[in-house]
């Protein structure tokens, strides 16, 4: 090792020989190097601090005593320790004042500190005051000093140290904070290199370098290592240096944890994320779903077999339960009561229409009233939520968060260079950071600066002065005040200095120095009142702050800023409550704004200029909901279309204007129009506001739900034969008899499941809710009264022959035309149908649609939850670049505030120590705990530690810088003293008298002056600009409240944003708790975080929550409203309800497959996707639930055959044009969130309510239930009129029929009735009817029966005769038929069946009818009915 240090030793004395031996000729304890002053150096140009060069003196040290002794003990106490009376220094009391202003000034940001104060302080006491000073100083350079003559003045010397003194040092401040910033205080004193590069070495060379701005002179620090001896006499200074985490005195505390990374406890890093889900090395959410639906499909193959093994034996009959009682004496209740009602409103159709019109008219005034809301804060979040609450109380103390106007420029493709300093070394210097790029920059600095704005409200121009956020003068701020963030403030936004050049000689080194050397320094030393360049530039913004490079400069790798690929220039301005007629200014401002930099973009097209202003967003989605208002308009055209075109039957050219139907479809989309218009004026008049997205969904719903009913209405009435005697009003109350109970499921199955929907705490969610709720409510009323109007209206048009749009002129000759079956019928009957439900499909079809829903189950686990602020946007937005670049170049996020309530005492000692992170303060203090959280961002988030105005205000209370002073006479005897005063009253006028906590009355006076103290060299710890919004206070000085300033790191998807806030309230939650146990604290106390976003994203934690709660609460009344009008039928309502849950499934997996992420508006779709599912799923329910047909599989063809062509014409066909041409919307939000995901829901409701429903009630749908005695269903013959014989509807579970023939059924029943049947089928019916059925006849087949016995009465649901039979059993008929039946039977059957039946069965009914039937299927029958049947798809 002696060796190693021998040769370096051995240079380093040469070097030293052939500086100036006789400048430190003596070299010994006791002597001195230099004392006293020689005036300024005239090799200084700018001093921030005026001081002075020492005076060459290798002569003995002086004895202090008095005064200087007492100001030694100050200062520099170790120097004067163990000296009662007096102590030799090699400085004089001058050179000690200076030296005691010097340590002031780095006091006050190291002062926090005791170890890292005192071991800074020692260095220069040594320095300059140590009595060995010879030994360790050698004066390498002088020159003369004129004022007095033979004196020479010291310009430059080294200092030499041991190595581990210096390090020791070093280490002792290189972990000091700055609270007004987050960052270190190293940074400030290091020059160039910053926090991250700096060094010991480094660290004192800019102590030592005269073009700092407080170095009077040029230091040359060598730092020697153990052994090693520069000879010559020279013995490097070893003092003795104190660890941060040691005291230096007895009354003083170690540094503070966020200071000395020694001092703190054990870190337990926090737990992150929970792992995913295995099983093994396998996704266990995806093994346990395929578990599931394996267990599923086993259990129902099993089931399958099982019954299929028992098909043999006919089924056990079962008798009528009370409940089933009930339920079918609700369903005559009901049919009566709507037959009755279509009659009288087919009656009189003018004054119904008078009064729907009237009432809707009349609610739909109230849209005169509407508020539309676009405030996204407003729409997403509930007044009275958390995030709304914390928002409301952070705004009223603090005022509202800034307004945000950027710009960001960027030079794709443009090479860079190497710039070589003379000074600073060789660093790369992007393309983007090039002197003409920083020209325009600055214009368009300058413009902005210029411009002025017209506000109508106001009647008078705004200019950026008017609306800027000025802290520094916020009273009266001119445009250099206004905080702008720009790398062009480095250089005070002044093109002189930009273009600045000047020679630098630095060593043996010299060259021009410019713009690049200025910018290296002050990236790296942002707080620098002064560069270390010939340029002697200050790094602080025109407005007098610092500009951090991680806010004006992106796209840098590591603390490489010179690299950066994007300058940032950011405007801040004053935000203002809604009403403030200051907001306007700020509006017209932005929109000036705006249109400039759009000027400047298209001048520069050779640059990336993206930008945004704090109103762009919601300008934006204003532009798009106009723009795209000709698409919706479009789409609802092409409903309409359909509705109007599809509704008509037409069976001859001649007669297509007679048979058209386009003025009711009118009609019917006027009463749907006409329910919206009138549930949005009627929520109007009650205060609430609409939204956009209401504007555009209700309809959308209650025209799927409405053009479901007419069409169901309308073709049953096409489809309906009217019976002889029949007048046309009770034809139409017979049908609406028919088809209401199916139209007031559905209905009020939405109405209800929209109602609770509206429990929702998210406001567009419930507003969405209420509207549809009301919406088909009100449509099933005018449905039920207007539209029945309406189609008795066009009845007797037609009727009369009369032109579909011209009633007054027509053929000439009315009557019916005769009735086809339409196109989708026969495709459904003779095809689809038998496909669907052979034996072999339907076991394949259930498994099918469980896969589906176990990969929706599946799927579910990986839909995004969020709404990334991109989506709400066109796709020619200009704000889509400009997030694009803030996600790939912005180096920090939002600032967020830890926000105190009122009720803590700061006064305290207690309560200051559990709130600072300096020396003295607590462990677990609220800005010690928001620090270590720093240290783990992914989890916190934070990354930037909190600003903490309590730490500041503490130090500048410190008596040993000149901060908080106070006049000690004069006019403003008693009154504060600024730093930059020289008044002699101030000299001895400090606050505080030594270091100590303040007391309460002490704090309550000297906060307000801190508040609104300005930043100076002399005092950096000014809190003007930096706290005084911090800190709300009542006129008595009592703290209300009062915030702690962090930053997030960049945030780039929703999913960051929310765990952003989950985990700042983590942690807000742990320093409440904290807090609350400082004696004196009010319980209700607590601290909050807050940012700008959280109102935003709030919602997305509790979502998923929210959606399952308000989903399932859709489906209660869906099944619960089944289950009364399906006559209590609950298999029935089970089948209902699990096929939309399985839509759902369905519909979410989809989201995950096609990126729709889940969000609130989602959310809204979902709960509509209840709703049209309802429509999909129910009318078929509803349908097999009535039908009378002997088995589950040919009631569920039934079913599919009647009621599916309605389905798919009124609910699939009305939504897919119109959810077709929103794919072409610009926003895309319309094209994810409405053309994807509803046309998802309409696709999955037709497949499941088509397919999946149909089937899954051929399998656990109820059996008719019949009285004891009658046939079994599986004893009757399947009729013929919808294709039933067909032998792929035979139930293998239950049905024991022995038919074979697919086309030429043989009825071998003995019926001795005498009608003639002729079907076109030619089918020979020759079932045996034995008359011993148990079943009562409630078909639903719309074959017309006229029995010709003699009963007048129309309407009696109970003859009082008796019937010839054994059946003790009473039927109920609710026709309105002219019945003759004798018996006491009044058939409740909607058969056209005119049968003359005289079996002596149980029924007691004696049938002597002989009606003729024509049936126009040819139906042979020994029966001899004459059928007539028709139908329609």
């Amino acid at each position: 090792m002696a060796h190693a240090l021998a040769l370096p030793a051995a240079l380093l004395a040469a070097l030293l020989a052939l500086a100036s031996p006789s400048l430190t000729p003596v070299r010994q304890a006791g002597v001195c190097a230099f004392y006293g002053e020689c005036g300024r150096n005239p090799e200084v140009n700018v001093s921030l601090v005026p001081s002075k060069v020492p005076c060459l003196s290798n002569t003995p040290a002086r004895v202090a005593s008095g005064a200087l002794l007492a100001l030694l003990r100050s200062v520099c106490p170790e120097l004067a320790r163990g000296h009662n009376g007096s102590a030799r220094v090699c400085c004089s009391y001058a050179q000690l004042s200076a030296l005691s202003l010097s340590v002031g000034l780095s006091g006050a940001v190291l002062a926090r500190c005791p170890a890292c104060a005192r071991n800074f302080a020692n260095l220069y006491c040594h320095n300059i005051c140590s009595p060995d000073q010879s030994l360790f100083t050698n004066v390498t350079r002088v020159g003369d000093y004129a004022a007095v003559p033979g004196a020479r003045a010291v310009l430059e010397y080294q200092l030499f140290y041991r190595r581990r003194y210096a390090e020791a040092a070093f280490a002792s401040c290189q972990g000091v904070r700055l609270p007004a910033t987050g960052g270190y205080a190293i940074s400030t004193m290091c020059g160039r290199y910053g926090a991250q590069l700096c060094t010991a070495q480094r660290w004192l060379d800019f102590q030592g370098d005269k073009n700092n701005g407080l170095a009077p002179l040029q230091i040359d620090f060598q730092l020697l290592p153990d052994g090693a001896e520069p000879g010559e006499g020279i013995a490097p200074l070893d003092a003795p240096a104190w660890r941060c985490d040691q005291a230096p005195d007895e009354g003083q505390e170690p540094c503070s944890c966020q200071d000395c990374a020694q001092a703190c406890p054990p870190v337990v890093p926090p737990s992150g994320p929970p792992p995913p889900f295995r099983i093994g090395r396998a996704d266990g959410v995806l093994v346990v779903c395929a578990l599931l639906f394996a267990s599923l499909a086993l259990a129902f193959l099993a089931a399958v077999l099982c019954r299929r093994g028992a098909a043999g034996a006919a089924p056990e009959p079962r008798a009528r339960g009370r409940s089933r009682r009930v339920g079918e004496g609700w369903q005559r209740v009901l049919e009566r009561a709507f037959r009755r009602w279509g009659t009288a409103v087919a009656a009189r159709p003018v004054p119904v229409l008078a009064v729907a019109v009237a009432v809707a008219g009349g609610l739909s005034a109230g849209l005169a009233t509407l508020r539309l809301t676009t405030d996204p804060v407003e729409l997403w979040s509930a007044a009275g939520s958390r995030a709304r609450q914390e928002k409301a109380f952070h705004d009223r103390h603090f005022g509202p968060f800034l307004r945000t106007n950027q710009v960001i420029v960027t030079a794709p493709g443009r090479p860079g260079i190497a710039y070589d300093s003379v000074v600073l070394g060789t660093k790369n210097f992007s393309g983007v950071l090039a002197l003409d790029v920083l020209r325009v920059l600055l214009e368009l600095q300058d413009e902005l600066a210029g411009i002025a704005a017209w506000a109508p409200g106001a009647g008078r121009n705004v200019t950026l002065r008017d609306v800027c956020y000025a802290p520094l003068n916020p009273g009266a701020p001119g445009v250099g005040d206004c905080a702008v963030s720009s790398v062009t403030q480095y250089f005070q936004n002044n093109r002189s200095r930009l273009e600045l050049r000047d020679w630098q000689q630095d060593g043996k080194q010299q060259g021009t120095v410019d713009w690049h050397d200025h910018l290296i320094y002050c990236v790296n030393s942002p707080l620098s009142f002064k560069d270390i360049t010939a340029l002697e530039l200050s790094c602080m913004a025109e407005y007098g702050g610092p500009v951090f490079p991680y806010i004006a400069l992106g796209g840098y790798r590591g603390s490489e800023y010179t690299e950066a690929e994007a300058l940032i220039v950011t405007y801040s301005l004053n935000n203002f409550p809604a009403g403030d007629p200051r907001l306007e200014w700020a509006l017209s401002w932005e929109r000036r704004f705006l249109a400039v930099v759009r000027d400047f973009q298209r001048r520069h097209r050779h640059l990336s200029v993206t930008f945004m202003a704090e109103r762009s967003l919601e300008d934006e989605i204003s532009r798009t909901s106009g723009e795209d208002l000709p698409v919706f308009a479009t789409s609802y055209l092409l409903v309409f279309a359909y509705i109007a075109l599809a509704l008509g039957e037409y069976t001859a050219w001649r007669r297509v204007l007679v048979e058209s139907k386009v003025t009711l479809a009118l009609g019917g989309i006027a009463v749907v129009l006409g329910a919206v218009l009138a549930a949005m004026g009627l929520l109007a008049l009650l205060g609430l506001p609409s939204s956009l997205i209401i504007i555009e969904v209700v309809p959308f719903l209650v025209l799927a739900v409405g053009a479901d009913n007419i069409f169901i209405f309308v073709q049953e009435l096409q489809q309906s034969q009217r019976e002889p005697g029949e007048t046309r009003e009770q034809h139409v109350g017979r049908v609406l008899a028919q088809v209401a109970p199916s139209m007031v499921l559905c209905s009020l199955s939405e109405t209800l499941c929209f109602l609770l929907g509206a429990l929702s705490s998210m406001p567009a969610v419930r507003t969405f809710a209420l509207t549809a709720a009301l919406a088909i409510a009100l449509d099933l009323a005018l449905q039920l009264s207007a539209f029945v109007a309406l189609v008795a209206l066009d009845s007797r048009r037609q009727e009369a022959g009369r032109f579909d749009f011209c009633c007054c002129c027509g053929m000439g000759k009315g009557g019916t035309a005769d009735v086809g079956k339409g196109l989708l019928r026969p495709l459904l009957e003779r095809y689809y149908t038998p496909v669907l439900l052979h034996p072999l499909v339907r076991p394949a079809v259930v498994l099918l649609f469980l896969f589906l829903a176990c990969s929706g189950l599946f799927l579910l686990f990986h839909v995004s939850v969020g709404l990334d602020q991109e989506l709400a946007l066109p796709e020619d937005s200009y704000l889509l670049p400009y997030f694009s670049a803030l996600n790939q170049y912005l180096a920090v996020g939002v600032p967020t505030y830890f926000v105190t309530t009122g009720g803590y005492n700061f006064s305290s000692e207690n309560g200051t120590n559990a709130i600072c992170s300096s020396a003295g303060c607590d462990a677990d203090s609220l800005t010690q705990t928001i620090q270590l959280a720093t240290l783990f961002p992914n989890v916190s988030y934070l990354a930037i530690p909190a600003t903490s105005w309590v730490d500041d205000f503490l130090d500048w209370l410190n008596p040993t810088v000149r901060c908080c002073r106070i006049h000690q006479s004069g006019e403003h005897k008693g009154e504060f003293c600024p730093s930059t005063s020289t008044d002699p009253s101030c000299a001895l006028g400090k606050c505080l008298k030594e270091v100590r906590r303040p007391t309460a009355a002490e704090f309550q006076r000297f906060l307000p002056w801190f508040l609104q103290d300005r930043p100076t060299l002399h005092c950096a710890k000014g809190g003007l600009g930096a706290y005084d919004t911090a800190v709300s206070m009542d006129s008595n000085g009592t703290i209300l409240a009062t915030r702690f300033m962090a930053y997030q790191r960049p945030l780039r998807t929703s999913q960051e944003y929310t765990g952003a806030l989950r985990a700042a309230r983590a942690l807000a939650e742990r320093i409440t708790g904290t807090l609350r146990a400082v004696p004196g604290t009010d319980p209700t106390f607590r601290v909050f975080p807050y940012t700008v976003t959280y109102v935003y994203y709030e919602q997305y934690l509790t979502v998923v929550y929210e959606g399952l709660v308000t989903l399932a609460l859709c489906l209660v009344p869906t099944f619960a409203v089944s289950f009364l009008l399906l006559g209590m039928d609950a298999r029935s309502s089970l089948a209902t309800l699990l096929t939309i849950a399985m839509v759902l499934l369905g519909t979410v997996g989809c989201m995950a497959l096609w990126a729709v992420p889940y969000n609130a508006v989602a959310l809204i779709n979902l709960v509509a996707a209840v709703g049209i599912s309802v429509e999909f799923v129910s009318h078929i329910t509803c349908a097999f639930a009535r039908s009378r047909q002997p088995t589950r599989v040919a009631r569920a063809a039934e079913a599919t055959v009647t009621m599916g062509s309605k389905v798919v014409a009124g609910v699939a066909m009305t939504n897919l044009p119109g959810v077709v041409v929103l794919a072409f919307a610009k926003a895309r939000l319309v094209q994810i969130f409405f053309f994807r995901l509803n046309l998802i829901i309409t696709v999955l409701g037709l497949a499941h309510g088509l397919a999946f429903l149909p089937v899954l009630l051929s399998y656990v749908g109820p059996r008719p239930q019949v009285p004891a005695g009658e046939d079994a269903p599986g004893d009757i013959a399947q009729g013929t009129a919808l294709g039933l014989s067909n032998p792929h509807f035979k139930d293998t579970d239950t049905d024991t029929d022995r038919d074979t023939d697919k086309d030429r059924d043989k009825d071998t029943g003995k019926d001795t009735g005498k009608d003639k049947d002729m079907d076109k089928d030619k089918d020979k019916d020759t079932n045996k009817d034995t008359g011993k059925d148990k079943d009562k006849d409630t078909g639903k087949d719309k074959d017309k029966d006229t029995d010709t016995t003699k009963v007048t009465d129309k309407d009696k649901d109970t003859d009082t005769n008796k019937d010839t039979g054994k059946d003790k059993d009473k039927d109920t008929d609710t026709s309105k038929d002219k019945d003759t039946d004798k018996d006491k039977d009044t058939d409740t059957s909607k058969d056209k069946d005119t049968d003359t039946d005289t079996s002596k069965d149980k029924d007691k009914d004696t049938d002597t009818s002989k009606d003729k039937d024509t049936d126009k299927d040819k139906d042979t029958d020994t029966s001899k009915d004459k059928d007539t049947v028709s139908g329609k798809g």
